[in-house]
This record gives C-alpha cells, sequence and structure tokens, in this order.
C-alpha cells in the first residue's frame, strides 16, 4: 500500500507540513489556515517535516494537539472557518491531518499579536492578502462582483452608441427601451450606471478600461538603437478596446502567403481567432480593482504576449493546470454576459482552448498566472522562416 510520503513529495498550494504544534507562535501555522480559507482550501499535516524530504516525526499526544488545534482556531480566526480534524496512523507513528474547505465567508482574518491580517496562498508560502484581493474577498463574502456595484454616475450624462451599434448588427435587434438597459446590468433602480455600465459607455469614465500596445523591436523590451517600432495606449470602452487592440496587432504583423493552382495560401504571424479569444479573455477576466492598471499587449519578432491584471480566480496557477479541467469561474460576470450577448464570446469558457485549437501542436500557447496577472504568450508561426524560398511562388504581406 502506497504511504503518504510516496504521495506528498513537498509542500505545495494545497497542503503544508508542521513537525510540531507551534503552541508559542500561532500565526505560523494559523496564517495557513487563514489562506486555505480564503483560497481553494487545503490540508496541514501535524507531525511530518519536510525539511529536505518528507520525514514522519509522529505526534506524543495527538489527542491534546488536536483539542488545542481547534481552541486556536475558534479563538484566532475570524469568521469561523469549519474544518475537519482526522488522525492518521502513519509508519506506526501518530499525527494528524487538518482539512480546511474553501470558505464562503471571505476574507478569513488570523486575529492576534495585535493585528488583523487575512492570508492568500502563493505557491507554498502564506502572505497577506494585497489590498485588490482582499477587496475581491471582501465581495465574494457578500455574494457581491465588482461589476455590478452601483457607481456614482448617472446613466443621463452618458450615451451607448457603439454599444448600440454592435448589438444591432450582432443580433439585428434594436435596443429602443430604458429597460433593456437593466436587464442587461447596466443600470440600478436609482437611474446610475453599474461599474459594467460605466466600463461600455462611449464616455467611459474608468481610468483601469485601458490597453497600452506596444511593437518591440527584437526579442526584448527595449533595444541597441531603437527601443520600439510602434505603440498606442489606448482609453475608451470595452467594445473600442477590442477593436483597437486588434487593430494594432494586424497592423503590426505580416501575412506570409503561398501560390496554389486555385489561388494562395495565407499564412499570418498569428492567427486572428487567437488574438481575438485572448483580448477578450483579457478584457472579461481580468481585476478592475487594481488601481492604475491595464492591459499590456507586447509584440516581439518571436512571439506576442498579452498580460491582464489579476490572477485566477480561485487563486490556482494556469501553469499547474490541465487546461481542460479549468473550472469556468468568472471573475466578471455581468461582463462576461454582455460580452456574450453581443456574440463576441461564448458562454462555455472555452476561451483558452479555443486559443490552443488554432495553433499546430509544435506552436502550442502558453498561459502562465501570479496572484496579479495572467500572461498569454501567442508564437509568431513565420518566426525563423526566412529560410522560404524567395521566388514568384511565395510572398509576404506586410500590414504596417
Amino acid at each position: 500500500m502506497a504511504t503518504l510520503t510516496q504521495y506528498l513529495i513537498a509542500e505545495a498550494t494545497e497542503y503544508e507540513f508542521k513537525s510540531k504544534l507551534e503552541r508559542g507562535n500561532p500565526r505560523s501555522w494559523l496564517k495557513t489556515v487563514s489562506a486555505f480559507a480564503n483560497g481553494v482550501g487545503g490540508s496541514m499535516y501535524f507531525g511530518v517535516s519536510d525539511k529536505g524530504s518528507i520525514h514522519i516525526a509522529g505526534l506524543d499526544n495527538p489527542q491534546k494537539a488536536a483539542e488545542e488545534i481547534s481552541a486556536f482556531i475558534k479563538a484566532r480566526i475570524e469568521p469561523a472557518v469549519k474544518v475537519v480534524l482526522e488522525p492518521l496512523k502513519i509508519e506506526k507513528k501518530d499525527i494528524l491531518r487538518l482539512v480546511i474547505p474553501s470558505g464562503s465567508d471571505t476574507p478569513y482574518y488570523y486575529i492576534g499579536d495585535g493585528s488583523k491580517t487575512a492570508y492568500i496562498r502563493i505557491g507554498n508560502e502564506s502572505v497577506p492578502a494585497p489590498t485588490p484581493i482582499l477587496n475581491e474577498l471582501i465581495l465574494k463574502g457578500t455574494h457581491q462582483t465588482y461589476d455590478a456595484l452601483e457607481t456614482k454616475y448617472k446613466f443621463s450624462n452618458y450615451s451607448y452608441t457603439l454599444f448600440e451599434a454592435t448589438y444591432k448588427q450582432k443580433t439585428n435587434n434594436a435596443i429602443d427601451n430604458p429597460k433593456d438597459y437593466y436587464s442587461f446590468g447596466l443600470l440600478t433602480d436609482n437611474d446610475t450606471l453599474t461599474f459594467v455600465g460605466a466600463l461600455f459607455a462611449d464616455q467611459c469614465p474608468v481610468l483601469q478600461s485601458r490597453v497600452f500596445c506596444t511593437h518591440w523591436n527584437g526579442l526584448k523590451k527595449g533595444g541597441l538603437y531603437v527601443d520600439a517600432i510602434d505603440s498606442d495606449e489606448f482609453h475608451s470602452n470595452a467594445i473600442s478596446l477590442l477593436t483597437d487592440s486588434l487593430k494594432f496587432v494586424r497592423h503590426n504583423s505580416s501575412v506570409k502567403w503561398k501560390k496554389t493552382g486555385n489561388g494562395r495560401i495565407e499564412m499570418p504571424d498569428y492567427p486572428l481567432e487567437a488574438v481575438h479569444e485572448a483580448l477578450v479573455n483579457a478584457l472579461v477576466h481580468r481585476s478592475y480593482l487594481i488601481q492604475g492598471s491595464e492591459i499590456h499587449v507586447d509584440i516581439y519578432d518571436d512571439r506576442l504576449e498579452i498580460v491582464s491584471p489579476g490572477g485566477m480566480v480561485d487563486g490556482k496557477r494556469i501553469q499547474d493546470l490541465d487546461i481542460d479541467d479549468v473550472a469556468s469561474t468568472r471573475r466578471n460576470p455581468v461582463i462576461c454576459d454582455i460580452f456574450s450577448r453581443l456574440k463576441l464570446m461564448e458562454r462555455r469558457g472555452s476561451g483558452l482552448r479555443k486559443i490552443i485549437d488554432q495553433y499546430p501542436k509544435d506552436f502550442v500557447p502558453a498561459f502562465r498566472s501570479t496572484e496579479q496577472s495572467f500572461i498569454v504568450t501567442l508564437k509568431n508561426l513565420n518566426y525563423n522562416k526566412s529560410s522560404m524560398p524567395n521566388d514568384n511562388d511565395v510572398g509576404i504581406d506586410n500590414i504596417f
């Protein structure tokens, strides 16, 4: 039978080891209780050491340790978090497994030492939650999302020409009744805009509604003689940000082509559908709680990177997951709904898979996330193909 040491190789995002119960320094392990409850949950193993390799140290009095663990959690974690304590005997030694589920009453704070701190999990560490993430936890605990919150902006002071025209074009239906704006979630009963209402207005007042686009000279930011070939900054409503960013990518990339008997085959640097999906994902899933933030679109010789503020909603890291198993958890459900109703994205949350499907197997896009950002890297399909025959059958259209 497999032992615990065969399954648990090292501390990770969802489990942590303690060789003993540190009674004199409860913060050392209670901060992880807070972090697990604020995130995806996890397990702590008392009586297990991970110094260099997993070692079963065991507990002298597991019953007493269990009682003290429960007492510490009740006294120092707020609000109350439901946990499960399970005694285990491994290698003839007694240990305790403390299972902390993901909580719904976030944020969960550690209270003690004259402070009140909410923690989150980053890799195998429990760290204080940065302000934007703490604000998201507060909204989660009150069962709200930032995009649905009421703003100070009055509906009568804003127009929605582009929004209405896009809806008419995509659905053949017109928005001709103010009540339609309520159904979209753009408006509150007080005739004021929600955050998403402000985000789709022609005169978008949301400072964070920005995309910075740069075409760099080479394989990294900056160059010996010319830092950037082209750059632009867009500050506008969500629909314009999508169209303007797409135009920038198209104007700063090329399309190779090859003649065939029936015409020609086009070979773009980047599949337009993949770029579209990546930009939509960035716009609808980004965190708008990070003040002064924006989406970055960076084009290099060999790749295109799209960086959006805010990591995975559940705190996991996309690079550690199977893309096909990633749950569709939406940070901004109202924004997602509107993009879907405008037929700019699908409801099923299949954006990452659609991006991958646009590429051949040897050019798979890369996805990476941290607690503060989400990065999509699309490879240039024509990079290092300069050795292609340069004759009348092969050409290139530069779209600068």
